[in-house]
């Protein structure tokens, strides 16, 4: 099984699945001299953890980072870091049951066919959400490195069901605000709104998707390379990394099909002395390359696949149509938990970048 590899200056290879021994990742091109400790890791994996605040999976793992490579008197060394996480919540009876019966909405079937059924299919094996834990550590370094050449990401909740966040924020309120509600929206209102549309879903025995907002700021102009190296071809490529992801856009996204050039065009000004636009339209890329405005992206997630309700499936191996009803422990909404892992996504690829054109170097004093 290969594709389990990103990046090319600042690389992270993922192993493990939902209900093995453990998951990983191994970071490979990190600089030499970062100060970090498994608390700059932890931070970021609680708050992507399961069975933490309502209307999650119950499943409650602890993931707790160990980071056994790579770190020597609290600094990197500039050799490869791996960080392990153990699962040990682990329940994998139901799916036993449903061996056979490949779930709606998830990669059950195509993956049988791929791997002739020598694959892990148990809580979806490595096609599981479980594995971005290795993209929000390998993340949290990412993020650390970032800011050592000033540039910060933020992610939150823009949008659940039908309810989305309409209103303008600050970006000090994303800061202060997004993990004090379960569902990492800013605002409270809109945020209690949210969380009524996932009750509904689990009072019907179904689930919702939703939009996250990442936002990097302080990335100068200048970053990326043109055509098949451009800086949002790569965050929209690790996005869809992520799995239940089922859209991107930049600034003005699909919008822009309905906008004139007039309207949509960021004009130039001069403000502080420096050169910025009007408006963000571009979301912050110009031809692959940033261009020194904030680069915005959202992400949308389908609605969680498992769900309890009755759906109509096949039996692979009497070739018959049957009814399947899931047992087992599913988020009805995987949106909140996602926030923190579109953020690492978009640190991993700015790191990269960061590192390729040498803005960060090998390194750090």
């Amino acid at each position: 099984m290969s594709g389990n590899s990103i990046g090319k200056a600042f690389t992270i290879t993922c192993f493990g699945e939902s209900h093995g021994k453990l998951i990983g990742v191994t970071i490979d091109g990190c600089p030499a001299g970062l100060e970090l400790g498994v608390e700059d890791v932890q931070r970021d994996l609680d708050r992507r953890k399961p069975g933490v605040g309502p209307y999650v999976s119950p499943r409650r793992e602890r993931d707790e980072a160990e980071l056994v490579s790579g770190i020597f008197k609290g600094k990197t060394t500039g050799a490869p870091i791996t960080i392990i996480i153990y699962n040990r919540d682990v329940d994998s009876r139901p799916y036993e049951e449903i061996r056979y019966t490949p779930r709606p909405g998830h990669a059950d079937y195509p993956a049988e066919v791929r791997y002739g059924g020598y694959q892990d299919y148990r809580g979806g094996g490595r096609f599981s959400g479980r594995i971005t834990g290795a993209y929000v550590a390998a993340g949290a370094i990412a993020k650390k490195l970032l800011k050592t050449v000033g540039v910060e990401v933020l992610a939150h909740t823009v949008q659940i069901g039908k309810v989305k966040l309409c209103k303008e924020v600050s970006y000090e309120e994303i800061r202060r605000e997004t993990y004090r509600n379960p569902v990492r929206c800013v605002d409270p209102e809109t945020a209690e709104r949210m969380l009524e549309e996932i009750r509904a879903a689990v009072r019907d025995g179904d689930s919702v998707g939703g939009i996250v907002e990442g936002i990097a700021l302080g990335v100068p102009a200048g970053w990326g390379f043109p055509i098949f190296d451009s800086i949002d071809a790569d965050l929209a490529k690790m996005a869809f990394n992520i799995p239940g992801v089922k859209g991107v856009e930049f600034g003005s996204g699909f919008k822009a099909a309905s906008m004139r050039g007039s309207e949509n065009n960021d004009q130039y000004t001069i403000k502080d002395g420096k050169i910025v636009t009007e408006t963000n339209n571009s979301g912050g890329v110009l031809g692959g390359l940033s261009n020194g405005m904030p680069i915005k992206m959202r992400v949308a997630f389908k609605p969680t696949a498992s769900i309890p309700r009755g759906q109509k499936t096949v039996d692979l191996r009497k070739l018959r149509e049957i009814e399947l009803r899931l047992r087992g422990r599913y988020d009805p909404c995987i949106v909140p938990r996602a926030v923190p892992v579109v953020e690492a996504c978009m640190a991993l690829v700015l790191a990269d970048h960061a590192i390729r054109i040498g803005a960060i170097p090998q390194v750090l004093s």
